[in-house]
């Protein structure tokens, strides 16, 4: 003997719920190619140089507060505009600062503006840094602009290297 069926399946045509689902899988098992083909992330890029900062600190501030005013050469010739807040503890070589800056200029021939944000940590002389492209902040010739950028200073001279990406 046979089981009734639910309650809630009487009347429903079955081989059109199953001939429905079929074609929905078919559709997304060729759809998923594509999809994932316009999920790979871009070509990552790497641009270096170096860079000169003037770093004016502000008075009457609870925390330290500086002005930055940079000049990048290389890869990226641009201006860099920012504000940095930093904070230093008791012990020696230990602090952190934070900051955002808009870069204006050129990368590896591309025109125009992107911001970037800097976390910083010092902790007894070993240090930690982020420097990160602010999402969607890419303007001109570099909207869509991704990536993340280091900063090492040899002999009082700043160098940059920014691995980035821009959609095509």
């Amino acid at each position: 003997m046979r089981p009734e069926p639910p309650s809630y399946w009487t009347g429903y045509n079955h081989r059109m719920w199953f001939r429905t689902a079929r074609l929905s899988l078919a559709v997304l098992l060729t759809t998923l190619p594509a999809a994932r083909a316009a999920q790979t992330p871009n070509t990552m890029n790497q641009a270096k140089g170096t860079f000169n900062v003037t770093v004016s600190a502000e008075k009457d501030s609870p925390v330290g507060r500086q002005i930055l005013d940079k000049q990048y050469h290389g890869d990226l010739e641009a201006t860099g505009k920012g504000e940095m807040l930093s904070a230093m503890s008791a012990v020696e070589k230990s602090g952190t600062y934070v900051a955002i800056e808009k870069i204006s200029g050129t990368l590896q021939g591309r025109k125009g503006e992107f911001a970037v944000h800097h976390v910083g940590t010092m902790t007894r002389g070993r240090q930690s840094l982020l420097i990160s492209v602010v999402p969607d902040s890419g303007t001109g010739q570099l909207v869509g602009l991704t990536g993340t950028m280091t900063i090492e200073i040899k002999d009082g001279k700043h160098f940059y290297a920014f691995e980035y990406s821009i959609p095509k």
